[in-house]
């Protein structure tokens, strides 16, 4: 039984040496990721083709795009937003994984929009990212949370079934027909308005702000003063007070409208 195991290990070893060899003269077929594959921070899963697809659709991705997305895995992510013309950083730990995302993104002729890299996706610069496209975990969310709020008003964050912990989407929507993965969120990051602004017309709002969430009061002219609720898209603030909607633009230390202007104070 011992010299027939050890025949079979020796056959074995023959066998996967040669499609070894094999492997070392297809380039493409020197890695083949697996579906649940260890990686440094989280597991690689990859997502459907329908969801990738729904993903560049809510995030609107246009060829004026810079689309990031980190822990890229097989690239899959920036390169959909590649074909769409816009351009694509995947950062990936896994170096095995970013030949493959090059190989695929030469294969589907976006090389030259389609750019991986090997790094950590907690340490990498996506500030000049316009979209990010990400299938991470809740715990790997919060931890990049800080960094994705203060990103530029109106960065688009298009993430696959997993949320940001307690900043609610902007936009959710489930695909029909889909046996897993199958919810896309967006959030919209906002302007920064917390804080004392002085109205135009007299007066002064004070806001509290939670993400795209807005609340606080309005001190009028007259000495009145309203409770005040609203929300963010980007740099476009909606508010409602006195019985009043309200529609403005921040634009740094301004909200300015035809109907609503006021000047940060602190």
């Amino acid at each position: 039984m011992a010299k027939c195991v050890g025949q079979l290990v020796l056959a074995a070893v023959v066998v996967v040496g040669s499609a070894a060899g094999a492997g070392a003269q297809e380039g493409d077929k020197l890695f083949v990721p697996t579906s649940g594959q260890p990686g440094k921070d989280v597991v690689w899963v990859p997502s459907p083709p329908e969801t990738v697809e729904k993903m560049m659709e809510v995030g609107q991705v246009t060829p004026q795009d810079f689309v990031i997305d980190l822990g890229s895995g097989d690239g899959r992510n920036v390169i959909a937003a590649a074909k769409r013309g816009a351009r694509g950083l995947g950062v990936e730990f896994n170096q095995d994984m970013v030949d493959l995302s090059k190989r695929l993104a030469t294969a589907a002729g976006v090389a030259e929009r389609a750019q991986f890299v090997q790094g950590d996706m907690f340490a990498a610069d996506f500030s000049k990212a316009t979209v990010l496209a990400l299938f991470l975990l809740p715990n790997n969310l919060v931890q990049l949370r800080d960094k994705i709020f203060n990103l530029p008003p109106g960065t688009r964050v298009v993430l696959n079934t997993f949320g940001i912990q307690d900043w609610t989407p902007d936009e959710q929507i489930t695909l029909e027909n889909c046996s897993s993965w199958c919810t896309v969120m967006l959030n919209i990051v906002p302007a920064k308005v917390a804080g004392t602004w002085r109205l135009a017309q007299g007066g002064e709002l004070t806001l509290a702000q939670e993400y795209q969430m807005v609340a606080g009061t309005v001190k009028t002219a007259d000495g009145r003063s309203l409770p005040l609720n609203g929300r963010l898209r980007g740099n476009e603030l909606t508010v409602t007070f006195g019985g009043q909607e309200y529609k403005a633009r921040v634009d740094g230390n301004t909200i300015a409208s035809a109907t609503l202007s006021a000047t940060r104070v602190n």
